[in-house]
């Protein structure tokens, strides 16, 4: 079976339907099931590990940009924000234009909402390296990983969900304009955490694995 349909066997399952994976995968075949056809995608990866893995929730975020546009061609800037350890999409923020200093507004509110990561990482994008952006990391006790160059395995999880954000909504949808973007791509965030099951959390959704986990807190007194 392949992974897509593992993930339905598992949410038939969930849902009290008494299935078995080779019927699911029988009647996949049968009734010509396909999936949008993802964009390839260049194996780069050298046997290394990420460095750095989150141990816990709130241990490690990953946040990157990826761009789209508005009918009429004027550029979307998406700002994803995802917690490596529950693969909790924290944020899909979307503007024209997002600097440094709009990147600090975002982790201000999702630091107050979430509470404060241990490390942070990203590529070495301007808005990520810019001083102001990592003096106030530094000074709130956030730590800043930037991935080395040419490695992008180092920010996998970040990879992995935007590729998932471009296939399943950026790719499906047209936005008409800046808040047509941000409702439909704030809807698919709310659904991809509460509704998608991942294999390596034990085909959890990431709100149902955040919510066992333990908090952060007991983690240092443990």
């Amino acid at each position: 079976m392949t992974a897509d349909n593992k993930r339905v066997h598992a949410k038939l399952r969930r849902e009290g339907h008494l299935v078995n994976r080779k019927r699911v995968l029988r009647l996949w075949r049968e009734l010509g099931f396909t999936l949008p056809a993802r964009r390839p995608r260049k194996r780069l990866r050298s046997g290394e590990s990420v460095p750095g893995q989150a141990e816990y929730a709130n241990h490690v975020w990953t946040y990157d940009f990826i761009f789209d546009a508005t009918a009429g061609g004027r550029m979307l800037k998406v700002l994803t924000v995802v917690d490596e350890y529950t693969r909790q999409a924290l944020a899909a923020t979307v503007g024209r234009s997002l600097t440094s200093a709009g990147v600090r507004k975002e982790l201000e509110r999702l630091f107050f909402a979430h509470g404060r990561p241990a490390v942070v990482r990203s590529d070495n994008g301007p808005e990520f390296v810019a001083f102001e952006l990592t003096e106030w990391l530094a000074e709130v006790g956030a730590a800043t990983f930037h991935i080395e160059p040419g490695k992008p395995w180092q920010n996998g999880y970040g990879e992995s969900f935007n590729a998932r954000l471009r296939d399943e909504c950026l790719n499906m949808e047209e936005f008409w304009s800046l808040p047509h973007a941000r409702a439909l791509i704030e809807a698919w965030r709310i659904e991809y955490n509460s509704e998608h099951l991942h294999s390596s959390l034990g085909y959890l959704t990431p709100d149902e694995f955040a919510a066992r986990c333990t908090p952060a807190l007991e983690q240092d007194a443990a």
